[in-house]
């Protein structure tokens, strides 16, 4: 996990306990994971509206008659 051994994550976690505080803990990772998701849901979802909008040009084209 990013080259981070055993001993830098619990010195990373005592810093965010010291910082946070116990209390505020549940509430910022829930923030993070709320963020997390909607970053994720944003990256696949706008190549789904690309694709649709592709979908959507290709039927509304009009056929000319020499095409027929």
């Amino acid at each position: 996990m990013f080259g981070l051994g055993m001993q830098e994550l619990v010195i990373i976690l005592i810093i965010v306990l010291i910082i946070f505080g116990a209390g505020k803990l549940p509430s910022v990772f829930s923030a993070l994971g709320k963020g997390i998701r909607n970053f994720k849901q944003a990256a696949t979802g706008s190549g789904e509206e690309e694709k649709e909008q592709i979908a959507e040009k290709k039927i509304e084209t009009p056929v000319s008659s020499s095409q027929k």
